[in-house]
């Protein structure tokens, strides 16, 4: 994460910081070619979210077969009182991942007087804007938007907040991305960051019918296949890359042994490319894996959550048990 924060005056009541240092180019280069030299290829799903991969990605929250995001904002809109009550007045909302701001402003609505609102994303530019809004719509809010790579742990102590409870909003079930050591990993990276009585509000996708799930990373009009695409060209415009972007075909596949989708990009025929001047092939029918997306019972997130010292104090489920909530408290020491 990067350490410096610039402070802007805004134009609103709300104090909003920005970090102006986008993560480092030389970090993308260095996964990419990485990823590619493994058998099989594969390529880190933090690298989705450019401004272009973002508003992609929003277009796949509203498609039909992507239930995700319209089964989490009905629990959110079910249990707004709650959240206000566990978390009380004055809470201080963080969000790594920051993405579309149409649940964190759920979140706040239901909070008791909220006080401040931090914002953290590897897409500086989609941050910012949603940030920016989100300091207009909420005049008495302390808005920050902190470009910066969450995977590597929080460290908020340069920051000025306000001192309300802490609030980890983690949701869309991004933990899923993570295979169960990173995820772990992930959440010990939370716990440490945290204080004495603060939370994380975090969302989980559930185990469930297999087809619903490859629908729902397939989706018929191909807006996913787009957005797995868009790191292709990615690559071809930021890296020097050729790959022929044509030649491939997106694919999702449901792992039941390791409970997760993943996404793929199948090549249709042998390609040979470059990135950044290093010489790659990849052979018909090759893939190059570019997404895990985890699935859990209640059971297993449970047993990751105690694994790292964290309590579900509290879980929320839709009435066809699709999606989770889960409430997560530092646990009491023996």
């Amino acid at each position: 994460m990067h350490d410096r924060v610039s402070g802007r005056p805004s134009t609103h009541a709300a104090l909003a910081f920005y970090d102006d240092q986008h993560p480092p180019a030389g970090d993308f280069l260095a996964d990419v070619l990485d990823g590619f030299s493994r058998t099989p290829k594969q390529l880190t799903p933090v690298y989705f979210y450019d401004a272009k991969g973002s508003a992609i990605f929003d277009e796949i929250t509203a498609l039909p077969e992507y239930y995700v995001t319209r089964t989490e904002l009905g629990i959110l809109d079910q249990i707004g009182s709650e959240l206000s009550a566990l978390a009380g007045p004055g809470a201080v909302v963080i969000e790594p991942g920051s993405g579309s701001s149409v649940k964190i402003r759920k979140l706040l609505d239901a909070l008791s007087v909220p006080a401040a609102y931090v914002g953290l994303d590897i897409s500086g530019e989609h941050l910012e804007s949603a940030c920016q809004e989100i300091a207009a719509d909420y005049p008495d809010l302390q808005v920050g938007a902190i470009c910066a790579d969450f995977t590597q742990g929080l460290d908020l102590k340069h920051l000025t907040l306000e001192s309300g409870r802490r609030i980890i909003f983690f949701p869309g079930s991004t933990i899923g991305n993570f295979e169960p050591e990173g995820a772990r990993e992930l959440l010990s990276g939370f716990r440490k960051a945290m204080r004495p009585g603060d939370a994380v509000l975090i969302g989980a996708d559930r185990v469930k019918n297999a087809d619903r799930l490859v629908a729902a990373y397939d989706d018929k009009a191909g807006v996913t296949a787009r957005f797995n695409l868009n790191l292709i060209d990615r690559i071809n415009d930021e890296l020097g890359g050729t790959i022929d972007a044509s030649a491939l075909r997106h694919k999702a596949i449901w792992n039941a042994e390791k409970a997760r989708i993943e996404m793929h990009l199948i090549a249709i025929r042998d390609l040979h490319f470059t990135v950044s001047g290093r010489e790659f092939e990849l052979r018909e029918g090759e893939s190059i894996h570019t997404e895990n997306s985890h699935k859990f019972t209640p059971e297993s997130f449970t047993s990751l959550a105690k694994s790292v010292g964290f309590d579900v104090l509290q879980a929320w489920s839709d009435p066809a048990d699709l999606f989770t909530l889960h409430w997560l408290e530092p646990a009491a020491k023996a």
